[in-house]
Formats: C-alpha cells, sequence, structure tokens
C-alpha cells in the first residue's frame, strides 16, 4: 500500500480498546513508525493498552496543538513523502473532529496525499443516536462562548434555529463548566425545548437522557469533571 495519512480513533475514556476499536486498527498501526500526537505521554500509553509488546523507543512523535506553527505542521508529513506512513492520533475519539488534526488533514489533501479514516467512536455521532433528535439535520457547534451573557444570546440563536430549520444543535465544554452551562441552558431556553445530555459516553458510567428543559429544571443531574456532549431539538 503506498504511503499514507491514518486517521487513529482511540477511546473515549477509560474504557477497553476491545469494546471501541476493531482490530483491523492494531494491524494498521504496528506497521506505523511516525505519529501526530497531541500529547506524547497519553499517546504512548494508548500505543501500548493497544499493542503491550510496541517497541516505544523505535516511534517518532510530532507534537500538534494550539501552538504548532502551520510550517511544522507540513513538515510532520514528510515521512510520506520518504515512503513511511503517518498516523494522527488524537487525546479523545476521532482525529479532525472538534480536534486540531483537521489542519495536518487539509494540508495532506493539498499535496495530494492519500487519506484514510479508520473506523472508531465520535461522541457527537453516539451522543446524536442516542438522543431521538433528528439525525438527517444537524450542526456541531463546539464550545460555546464561555462569558454568560454571549453564551445566552448563542444559547437562543441555536434554539431558534432549531425550530426554524428542524435541525438538532449540538454543543460541549470543559467538564468543569458543565454545571453553569446546564444552569444557562435551563434559564434560557423554553420549557417545551428537548435537551439531551450524553456523559461519559461508552463508559461504565455512561449516562445519556433526553427531557424537556421544564422536566430537567426538576431534577438536574451531577456532570461536574464528566466530558458531556449537550444536543437541543424540538
Amino acid at each position: 500500500m503506498e504511503a499514507s495519512l491514518f486517521l487513529i480513533p482511540v477511546t473515549l475514556g477509560d474504557t477497553a480498546i476491545s469494546k471501541a476499536l476493531p482490530d483491523h486498527n492494531k494491524t494498521v498501526i504496528l506497521s506505523i513508525k511516525h505519529f501526530i500526537v497531541e500529547n506524547i505521554r497519553t499517546a504512548r500509553r494508548f500505543l501500548k493498552q493497544t499493542e503491550p509488546g510496541i517497541d516505544i523507543n523505535t516511534l517518532t512523535f510530532f507534537t500538534l496543538n494550539t501552538h504548532t506553527s502551520k510550517e511544522s505542521i507540513a513538515d510532520f508529513l514528510k515521512p510520506i513523502e520518504s515512503g513511511y506512513s503517518v498516523g494522527i492520533i488524537s487525546e479523545a475519539g476521532c482525529p479532525a473532529i472538534a480536534d486540531p488534526g483537521a489542519e495536518v488533514v487539509a494540508i495532506a489533501q493539498r499535496k495530494n496525499i492519500r487519506v484514510i479514516p479508520l473506523v472508531g467512536p465520535s461522541s457527537i455521532l453516539l451522543a446524536l443516536m442516542a438522543s431521538g433528535f433528528n439525525g438527517q439535520s444537524f450542526a456541531f457547534h463546539g464550545y460555546l462562548p464561555i462569558d454568560s451573557e454571549q453564551r445566552n444570546k448563542t444559547l437562543k440563536k441555536l434554539e431558534q434555529r432549531m425550530y426554524s430549520e428542524n435541525q438538532t444543535q449540538l454543543f460541549i465544554e470543559t467538564p468543569y463548566r458543565n454545571g453553569k452551562l446546564l444552569d444557562d441552558i435551563l434559564k434560557t431556553c423554553k420549557p417545551s425545548t428537548q435537551l439531551c445530555i450524553a456523559a461519559d459516553i461508552t463508559l461504565d458510567s455512561e449516562y445519556i437522557k433526553t427531557r424537556s428543559v421544564g422536566e430537567w429544571k426538576k431534577q438536574k443531574p451531577d456532570l461536574s469533571k464528566r466530558p458531556c456532549i449537550f444536543a437541543l431539538y424540538k
């Protein structure tokens, strides 16, 4: 097979790799010696969990984060020019989805490098699947504004779009701010608006519930320090 850029999903948390990833991924991983990663330590741990016998010292890691320049990103793909495939490993879920790996993929596409996405868990799609909301038309907005006033305005716009376009609206928040975001949703959105909260997806503590905003006001879940996807629909 020609040298390619492989997009390698990882588990969404402390769950068995066999539960979330197909065996084919392991075969691909063991054929790669160059990896683009967000965090070298967690990437090494993931690779060891995938294959305990892997020799980490023979691998090359390129760090990709918000501080990485575009010039450096282009250099990460140079092994492909020499006939060696490169893999992108995200911190959780699928690379290039709400993830800086998208920059690498864009450069690879411009260079006519073959890009191969591997099968793995996406918290966005898994939450949408379990929500009961519209899976034909949906939008993911990433993080909403931190400022409470701006966030409430954004929530109003998303709710309006949901009703006018019949479109599911999905977004996330950093785990330690989940409670504040939930409070703003319950304060800002209509009582009849449906809200799905999907926390700890694929973990033993998985929690996915769809209720109206009015119903959520009566019993709020504790979402502190839990990775969550929030979805709004009518």
